[in-house]
């Protein structure tokens, strides 16, 4: 390699994908709750990171979320039908990441008609919302105060988007896609540590809402290892929605529990925790729609690589962060995180809902502005921040604008996008594919449960900038969408799908898929390589955070090219994302990956392991 790159070994056969068995349980009684934990422990199931197979496949986090997925492939549906019925899973076996309250991004490939298309699931601001209501006296209130509140609660987009993607790619009803999570809710799943950890990092603020402590904290206690948890309330709400549609979230009765539920938080008597109420109403439901959006589309490597647009920005950074890459003569892990320095400038400055701010998409993830701003990248790191540059159609060299968009106090700087959300993958049969990422914000959203319900809202809101911050893309408004960073891909070579990815972990979720995609066809990794390799994350930060496996590798070298690198902090401590791709092999053959070790390693399945 040249002296402009910096080597990344190749794991090869020293790479061990083999999952660490899971730790041995006694079988002693646990202080369970009647409907809610057995007594007798059990090992959670083992699951299997990579599989290779026909006729469809699924990679969740999860193997319950991925079996609910299979179940629906192996009945005759297809790759949306699983991807809604994973995603309604996820919300039973993740709940502190996903859910019917909350809301996400779908990119879908559509094998009979060629084309790829997305569905913006995202949640709304209330129409109450102005561009101070997280300011008081003119200063950002305290990021904690507000996440564990009513007013963090979004318009929740899932459901919306659940009949959306039915109703245009679907082959199945929305009770059917509900079914296998209802079943699951109400049969109950085993507790791994996981699960148990996210629960008792959100212990203290559970036991403030009378109807989370009840549904999470049994006897006041996270549920143990080995458990089973059961959530009735949720099966039986999945089974009504299944009934009634969405029109009974949106203006009907379980809206109007929503609303009562945002706007007076079932506080527990004595709790000191100051908790705001929320600005939404039914009407705010009633009005909720989710959107058919153009891709955003890069050519990269001669593949087209589609993301998902605004109000999203991880189709515009990532895309703008390869062709960057691609306009470079060389590539290592330098160029990597300067390339994504630079994206991040970009998003920072220009990203929002395009619904009130005029985002320069087409400049953004253009050739002659990715050549602009790749001039900038030199031997060694760029003095922070990085400038944002100017998309407007004029390149002509390395010009900057000289300024950079610092989020002001208890802006995104200080608030970052929750780690937990999640991300699956679905492929069937006929060459469709699913690329989705659903969400709840932190983990375990605003940690309020719906009464009787068994499902926890969101804080998406809290991924505004708080402000004060004149021209910032991202301050809050009536009806609009918080900018997120989810980020599913879907790749395709000679129209045909190559590659699906995507990743939970708030705005590290751009710079893991782009990491994944720079390991895959950079630095020719196979896919469970890409995905295995440790991760570093630069956002236009003045530090690059990493997990501690790649500052041992590679942080000297990139020391000495001036990246300052520090550990990711936790929990969950030392991860980066917790990655779902697929590759497709040639010949109907498919190749599912998840995480070996991140988020408690995940689940990749395939419908048969012989070719038809």
């Amino acid at each position: 390699m040249s002296s402009h790159r910096l080597a990344i070994p190749l794991a090869g056969a020293a790479v061990s994908l083999a999952l660490v068995a899971p730790p041995a349980y006694a079988l002693e009684p646990g202080p369970g709750q009647a409907g809610q934990a057995t007594a007798q422990r059990h090992a959670p199931p083992a699951k299997v990171p990579v599989a290779e197979g026909y006729g469809g496949a699924v990679s969740t986090v999860d193997l319950d979320a991925s079996k609910a997925a299979l179940e629906i492939l192996k009945q005759g549906g297809n790759a949306m039908d699983a991807a809604v019925a994973g995603a309604a899973a996820l919300g039973v076996t993740e709940p502190y990441s996903a859910g019917l309250a909350g809301g996400g991004f779908v990119v879908y490939y559509d094998s009979r008609r060629g084309k790829v298309f997305t569905i913006d699931g995202r949640e709304k601001a209330p129409q109450a919302m102005t561009e101070t209501s997280f300011q008081e006296n003119g200063v950002a209130i305290p990021f904690a105060e507000a996440v564990s509140s009513g007013l963090s609660a979004g318009v929740p987009g899932s459901v919306a988007q659940w009949e959306l993607a039915l109703r245009r790619f679907g082959t199945v009803s929305l009770r059917q896609a509900l079914k296998p999570a209802a079943d699951l809710a109400a049969r109950g799943f085993v507790v791994d540590q996981t699960f148990y950890d996210q629960t008792a990092q959100n212990a203290a603020r559970f036991a403030d809402f009378t109807s989370t402590a009840a549904l999470f904290l049994p006897n006041g206690a996270p549920p143990p290892v080995g458990s089973v948890f059961r959530n009735p309330d949720l099966a039986n709400t999945y089974r009504e929605l299944g009934r009634r549609g969405g029109d009974w979230l949106y203006g009907g009765r379980l809206g109007e529990e929503v609303v009562a539920t945002v706007k007076r938080p079932p506080v527990r008597p004595g709790a000191t925790r100051v908790v705001r109420p929320g600005l939404m109403e039914v009407s705010d439901l009633r009005a909720y729609r989710a959107v058919e959006r153009p891709a955003a589309k890069v050519e990269f490597k001669g593949m087209d690589v589609y993301g998902m647009a605004p109000p999203s920005s991880g189709g515009s950074t990532v895309g703008e962060a390869l062709n960057i890459l691609d306009a470079l003569p060389s590539v290592g892990l330098h160029e990597y995180l300067e390339a994504s320095r630079l994206a991040f400038a970009d998003r920072n400055k220009y990203v929002g809902d395009p619904g009130y701010v005029d985002v320069p998409l087409r400049g953004l993830l253009s050739d002659g502005f990715a050549k602009e701003r790749a001039c900038l990248i030199g031997e060694n790191a760029m003095a922070h921040p990085a400038p944002a540059g100017t998309p407007d159609g004029d390149y002509t060299g390395c010009q900057v604008e000289g300024t950079s968009v610092e989020p002001s106090k208890g802006g995104a700087a200080e608030n970052p996008e929750g780690p937990e959300t999640t991300h699956l993958v679905v492929a069937d049969r006929w060459g469709d594919v699913a690329a989705y990422n659903i969400t709840i914000e932190q983990t375990g959203g605003n940690g309020i449960v719906v009464p009787g319900r068994g499902v926890l809202l969101n804080n998406e809101l809290t991924d505004f900038t708080f402000g004060p911050a004149p021209g910032d893309p991202n301050l809050p408004a009536p009806g609009k969408r918080p900018r997120s960073s989810m980020s599913p891909t879907i790749v395709l070579k000679h129209g045909k799908p190559l590659l699906a990815v995507g990743s939970p972990g708030g705005s590290t979720i751009i710079t893991t898929v782009l990491q994944i995609l720079v390991n895959r066809y950079e630095f020719g990794m196979s896919l469970p390589e890409a995905l295995l390799a440790p991760r570093a994350t630069q956002r236009n930060t003045a530090t690059t955070q990493a997990e501690q496996a790649f500052i041992d590798r590679y942080g000297a070298e990139l020391t000495a090219r001036g990246h300052k690198l520090d550990p990711v902090p936790g929990p969950p401590a030392g991860e980066i994302g917790a990655a779902t791709a697929l590759e497709f092999l040639g010949r109907g053959k498919v190749q599912a990956v998840a995480e070996t070790w991140r988020r408690g390693g995940g689940s990749a399945l395939t419908v048969t392991p012989a070719r038809p």
